[in-house]
């Protein structure tokens, strides 16, 4: 795959044993007064709690130990993979000193999440878009090669395509111009935006190359909803959990099995796994970044603004994302696999950042 010459990487931070008994201390009744307080003491304030997205977890915790080098008055934050729909309840329904102050998302806020925050007293939020991913298909390098089609993953691995039995058992079921290879297919579980990305770039899209589909969007957008993103459940599909790596590990051990991941995980494992092109269109860099790749979708994360206004370190985290640095051309998190937003994109994001301005709802 041709992509951008890239500086080696530093090893991904990973959840050591030191950070899940903080975790676990600081949830509990016992421990001592600084952990019941949210991991303050007198002269040191409480470490920054982040939870959320999977894809965004290795950006930010990278960015985590940008900001523990540069700000050696704050204790290191705690980042937590959680999921973006189990980390945006947790944000917005959490309370007391041990609350997420940040929540990683691979897809924007939903609508319904912003009412749930706003009624749980989360009523100024500041969202930053950090960058652009991509949803990666990829299988291991010793399983055959072939493209394929919105189309084709959506009949594949509907419940009902179009509204009518699944039957598909091999990829040339599908389409008669596939190989006849079982269709087995590893991905995200619901509560992982990963999966609400794949089900709007692949599924839906899938689902509206035929025009009763289309039509039924106009009509109906909840019975559209269910014939076009309901996911089959008989084994073809298998949830491989918050853990991409995990996913990657299993389509080693099986060449004839799709993975659905981000594209940093994909190009992480490069030995290992080979690219699915979809609509003959390759993940890399440059097909994310120039938007030709199907499966392209910007990262987000989300800061409480109180928190971020009162609480010490939030701000210079924040500002510690926004450098060109950083999530710039050939910054830090380029080097991990994360393609920068757009110029444009990244000054008004990075403003936001710093003057800690809280998004508009009307935006969503």
């Amino acid at each position: 795959m041709a992509k951008p010459a890239k500086r080696p990487r530093a090893p991904r931070l990973t959840r050591g044993t030191a950070v899940t008994a903080l975790l676990l201390l600081a949830g509990c009744g016992g421990g001592t007064a600084s952990l019941r307080s949210g991991g303050a003491s007198e002269d040191r304030p409480a470490p920054i709690r982040i939870v959320g997205s999977s894809t965004v977890y290795p950006f930010t915790t990278a960015v985590a130990e940008q900001f523990s080098l540069r700000f050696l008055k704050f204790p290191a934050p705690i980042v937590e993979s959680t999921g973006t729909g189990g980390g945006i309840k947790l944000f917005c329904e959490a309370k007391g000193p041990n609350a997420p102050d940040m929540v990683n998302a691979s897809r924007r806020m939903k609508p319904s999440e912003y009412a749930l925050c706003r009624a749980n007293g989360v009523t100024e939020i500041i969202e930053v878009q950090v960058g652009l991913d991509g949803l990666a298909l990829a299988r291991s390098r010793r399983g055959p090669d072939f493209g394929l089609s919105e189309r084709d993953i959506y009949l594949a691995l509907a419940a009902r395509p179009f509204g009518r039995p699944q039957t598909a058992r091999t990829w040339r079921d599908v389409n008669p111009a596939l190989p006849d290879v079982r269709i087995e297919v590893i991905g995200p579980p619901p509560t992982s935006g990963t999966r609400d990305s794949f089900n709007e770039m692949f599924m839906e899209d899938g689902c509206l190359t035929e025009p009763a589909m289309k039509a039924l969007k106009a009509r109906d957008e909840r019975r559209f909803k269910e014939i076009c993103t309901a996911i089959r459940e008989d084994g073809r599909f298998v949830e491989g959990g918050e853990n991409d790596n995990l996913i990657v590990m299993k389509l080693t051990q099986n060449p004839v099995a799709i993975g659905v991941f981000g594209f940093s995980y994909f190009d992480d494992h490069l030995d290992k796994l080979k690219a699915v092109k979809v609509n003959g269109v390759e993940p890399s860099f440059a097909t994310i970044a120039d938007g030709r790749y199907p499966g392209a979708r910007p990262l987000y994360i989300y800061a409480r603004a109180d928190r971020a206004r009162m609480k010490p370190g939030i701000r210079e985290f924040l500002a510690t994302y926004a450098t060109e640095a950083v999530w710039g051309p050939g910054g830090l998190l380029e080097e991990r696999g994360l393609t920068p937003a757009p110029t444009p994109v990244r000054a008004a994001f990075a403003a936001r950042a710093r003057g800690l301005v809280p998004m508009n709802p009307a935006e969503l």
